[in-house]
């Protein structure tokens, strides 16, 4: 699909979902196979069906339209900030050296994760993109991969390593698999195939239910997306609250409010997680999130 096709379905998208859309709606925001340049189309497309300037009906915007150029690797960023925690709190004394990692996706938020603990040395053994995988027991050179990738080719057409398919991938042996593709990767079909013991989803359910429950049985450590993956929801935010207010706040107080509040959370969850003691951090995040909204309700109070 071309340029031009590409724009011509954003701005149906727009057309078509205008009437639930909103600063103060629906907010739509990147995700598999969009940029910076779909979201511009779909604002341009809503104002010009609404007749007035609404920066705020979307985010991940480029940031001559109002967008925040730390949007582009949020995800991946506090991503990054749990996989340090999780290091610290499950893998003490472990250098990063030794610590085996594979990345399944190496789009977006799986290349800038990718790239962030590589540079901190941890050994990333294997990577897959869509069309396959690559496995090398001495750790990848990430950086030449993302060179290689930039030029439209495949992580399977890289010359180190050995080619594996997704599969493979998700049942290697490493210390840290990080799920940065699609939802349901990870089934009761696949689940006692995994050897990880530390699992994070920086994907949009990247394990069903079942498999959940599966891998949680067998002491899987899983990081639940709606931890692990929130940067991009939280810088969001940031982007669409410069929009509704009109303030421009400093690139470097926004990454530092986006990593205290990752490692905040995370400090609430796991401090949950181990009062509770046989529950999963998947459950300490729900158990957490339906407490606040009971808190909300309860000051609401019933209406007469």
């Amino acid at each position: 699909m071309d340029k031009k096709e590409l724009e011509a379905i954003s701005r149906a998208y727009a057309r078509a979902f205008q009437p639930v859309l909103g600063q103060d709606k629906d907010v739509p925001a990147p995700d598999v196979y969009t940029n910076s340049q779909t979201m511009a189309w779909i604002l341009d497309e809503y104002e010009s069906i609404v007749g007035h300037h609404e920066p705020g009906m979307i985010t991940g915007k480029p940031v001559e339209l109002g967008g925040l150029k730390l949007r582009s690797d949020s995800t991946a960023q506090g991503g990054y900030f749990i996989a340090q925690e999780v290091v610290k709190e499950f893998l003490t004394g472990k250098e990063a050296k030794d610590i085996r990692v594979a990345i399944q996706g190496f789009g977006n938020a799986g290349l800038f994760m990718a790239e962030k603990l590589f540079v901190d040395g941890f050994k990333i053994v294997a990577i897959s993109d869509s069309r396959g995988g690559i496995l090398k027991e001495d750790g990848l050179d990430v950086a030449a991969l993302s060179v290689f990738k930039a030029g439209g080719k495949s992580v399977s057409d890289f010359d180190q390593g050995q080619v594996i398919s997704n599969e493979e991938l998700l049942e290697s042996d490493v210390d840290i698999l990080i799920l940065a593709a699609l939802e349901n990767q990870i089934t009761a079909v696949n689940a006692d195939k995994i050897k990880a013991k530390h699992i994070i989803e920086l994907a949009n359910g990247p394990i069903d239910l079942a498999a959940d429950k599966i891998l949680d049985e067998a002491g899987k450590v899983i990081v639940p997306d709606i931890l692990a993956n929130s940067g991009g929801v939280i810088v969001s935010y940031f982007e669409w609250a410069q929009n509704r207010t009109g303030q421009i706040l400093d690139e470097d107080y926004l990454k530092n409010l986006l990593e205290k509040k990752m490692r905040t959370n995370w400090g609430r969850i796991l401090s949950l997680y181990k009062e509770k003691n046989n529950i999963s951090l998947r459950q300490a995040a729900y158990i957490l999130a339906v407490r606040r909204i009971l808190a909300a309700k309860h000051w609401r109070g019933g209406r007469v």
